[in-house]
């Protein structure tokens, strides 16, 4: 029977709408900062676009690879909910180091610590996630909790543009104000959240084990391949808002670029979720990547200001086809003991892929120049979108769930 998305809506438990809003709050704080980050570091600290991918690469390849162990961890202790707090405490309590950093070595620092807050909560709170939501409304459940999270991701850059102009572009002030989300968000999950009965309870064999690895068939592992493929094509999203800042946007604007982006995305997210619960899952990334080589196509054309928008507003549309659905897929294809173990394995195949992706793309901007950036990036998801077409991957969606029999 068909669902109307009111109903799917109302059908979500709670929990998935406390770690959506979690998300919220949390993206706000680091939002406010990481829009501004690229700008800080080139005209405050004198950082060069090599340093700027350097750093985001290595940020968030190491938020992604830390995941493999959290996730891992949560599987083996059957506890997802405190590691999720640790992370977003971690996450918080370094905050205030970017208000303070004098040089590049301590903001690199800070970011470093930042992701590795990102890192721990991310798988705990993907498996979550799954295990909080029904089987059938799995894709609207991750899409729900992306679209909350990107509004987070859109409010940020919005607040820290009205404070940018507020306080003549004082950078270390607006990170000051981001340390009062990034608490809040602490404190919502910490007391608003309970655990699922349906989630791990009791020690668990080692989840990296030859015997428990065996049972990840291969289903999943072309979900890690193809999850990496389409990490390698889109390198860190600092790189959109240099592109910007190329056009002449003023200073204090440049971070509508990012609330643009996550706007759409997040109006996007929700939408595309519950569709990839009657899609198949293989047609859908597919459109999501021919999306992403349109933005590349496009920012790499000009650098005007309208321009520029239009190839962030496919990019955000791209971002709301794909990752709810890479992380439905995930769910899909791995037992539910193994969730966080899954998890970890799919954002280490990831992590390795967006650090190679953000240094390359940051060699070749600052060798050949931003639009030779966007076109190599045309040419990754390009060679995706070939790769996800003649290969003999699992049909996902809505005619397969290859794990809901036994939950």
């Amino acid at each position: 029977m068909r669902i109307s998305p009111d109903a799917s809506l109302r059908r979500l438990p709670s929990g998935i709408w406390i770690l959506g809003f979690v998300s919220l709050l949390m993206d706000i704080s680091s939002e406010m900062i990481h829009s501004l980050l690229p700008l800080f570091m080139v005209t405050t600290l004198g950082a060069g676009t090599i340093a700027v991918g350097l750093v985001e690469g290595l940020a968030e390849s190491l938020a992604l690879v830390v995941k493999i162990f959290s996730g891992t961890l949560s599987d083996y202790l059957g506890k997802r909910k405190e590691l999720a707090v640790f992370g977003y405490t971690l996450g918080a309590l370094t905050k205030p180091l970017f208000a303070l950093a004098p040089n590049l070595g301590v903001l690199l620092t800070a970011r470093l610590v930042d992701r590795v807050g990102k890192g721990i909560r991310g798988a705990p709170r993907d498996a979550l996630v799954a295990d909080i939501a029904p089987p059938q409304l799995r894709g609207a459940a991750f899409g729900l909790r992306q679209a909350l999270d990107t509004v987070g991701a859109f409010l940020g850059p919005l607040l820290a543009t009205g404070l940018m102009l507020l306080w003549a572009d004082d950078f270390r002030a607006v990170f000051w104000v981001a340390v009062i989300p990034g608490t809040m968000a602490v404190a919502l999950l910490l007391f608003g959240l309970q655990e699922p009965a349906s989630a791990p309870s009791s020690r668990r064999a080692n989840p990296i084990s030859r015997e428990n690895l065996s049972r990840l068939r291969p289903a999943f592992w072309w979900v890690v391949g193809i999850g990496a493929v389409v990490t390698l094509a889109r390198f860190s999203e600092a790189f959109l808002v240099l592109r910007a800042q190329q056009g002449g946007i003023p200073l204090a604007f440049i971070p509508l670029v990012m609330v643009a982006m996550n706007l759409v995305y997040a109006s996007s997210a929700y939408p595309f979720g519950k569709l990839s619960d009657r899609t198949n899952h293989k047609t859908m990334l597919t459109f999501g990547l021919l999306v992403l080589i349109a933005a590349d196509v496009v920012l790499a054309t000009t650098d005007h200001w309208g321009v520029v928008l239009g190839g962030v507003a496919l990019w955000g549309i791209h971002l709301g086809m794909t990752q709810g659905l890479l992380a439905a897929m995930v769910a899909d294809a791995a037992p539910p003991d193994l969730r966080g173990t899954a998890y970890g394995c799919f954002n280490l195949a990831c992590g390795l892929a967006m650090l190679f992706a953000s240094v390359l793309a940051g060699f070749l901007w600052d060798r050949l120049g931003a639009a030779f950036t966007f076109y190599a990036g045309a040419l990754f998801s390009f060679i995706a979108v070939i790769g996800i077409i003649v290969s003999s991957g699992p049909s996902f969606g809505v005619h397969r769930r290859p794990f809901d029999c036994t939950e």
